[in-house]
Order: structure tokens, then sequence, then C-alpha cells
């Protein structure tokens, strides 16, 4: 199952990351969506899991959890938009992969036997940083790969 990680995305929906969004079996957006809008535009393509980040406001906001644990493929993954708040609400036993987002800045650690992701961001470009987000490899048994993608430098 190939799984598109996205976060950061500020109401801005990029031609070339709908494109990349393609072909995979699901979407992670880990917070800062900027719309409703965009997140109907996702649920057409694919078929989204989306956490709220801080900029997400209004009723329609109120609808996302701050955050989310999902197993696909023996994979359990956790969602949230900050990870510093990680220490406050502890992820549950078993997860693998920790997603997360809010700092715009990709980037992938393994601590501990768990996987932690910030897939970077797709929205409007902040801090010189590149448009960047992730893809999540999963297959049974549990096997998780992440595939990094710079789509604008």
């Amino acid at each position: 199952m190939k799984v598109a990680v996205i976060a950061d995305t500020h109401g801005l929906l990029r031609p070339e990351v709908v494109e990349r969004l393609r072909g995979s079996g699901r979407i992670i957006h880990a917070g800062d969506v900027g719309k409703p809008e965009l997140l109907e535009r996702l649920n057409q393509l694919v078929p989204t899991l989306a956490v709220r980040g801080n900029v997400d406001r209004g009723p329609w906001a109120e609808m996302l959890s701050s955050s989310a644990t999902v197993t696909w493929q023996g994979v359990t993954i956790h969602v949230l938009h900050d990870v510093k708040t990680l220490a406050a609400t502890p992820p549950p036993p078993g997860v693998r992969i920790v997603v997360s987002g809010h700092s715009h800045r990709q980037n992938i650690q393994e601590r501990d036997g768990v996987i932690f992701l910030n897939p970077g961001s797709v929205g409007p470009r902040r801090f010189r940083l590149p448009v960047a987000m992730a893809f999540l490899h999963l297959a049974g048994g549990g096997q998780a790969r992440v595939e990094a993608v710079e789509l604008l430098p």
C-alpha cells in the first residue's frame, strides 16, 4: 500500500502535489489544512486522514481530531500536527510510525524502533525550505519504508 504523507498546505493545493497524490491508496495530512475545500478535494482524489493543526479554526476544523492512530497493512501509524506535543499525549503502544508537520522541515528519524516522519510542507513556501512530501510504502507483516520527495527546491 502506498500512502502519501503531506502537511502544512495552509489552503494551497499545488498541481504538482495533486499529480503526485494520484496512485496512492491513502493520504495522511498532518495538519494546517487551511480550509475545508482543500480537504474535500483531497478526499475526492484519495481517502484522506487529516488531523487539526494550529491554523485550522472554525466549525469545519473542530470536526478534525488533534491526533489519530490507524493500522494499515499491519503497521500502526500515529498522526499529530506538532511532534513537541507528543510528550503530553503519547501514542498508544505498538506504534511503528509517528507522522507530524508544523515545522515545514522534512525530517525522517528512527528512534527505538519508531520512525518519526515530518514530510515537510507542500503549501506556501516558508523559511526558504523546499516544498516537500513523503510516501509510506507499507507491506504485509508490518513492513514499512519511507520515500522522501522534494517537489520544489
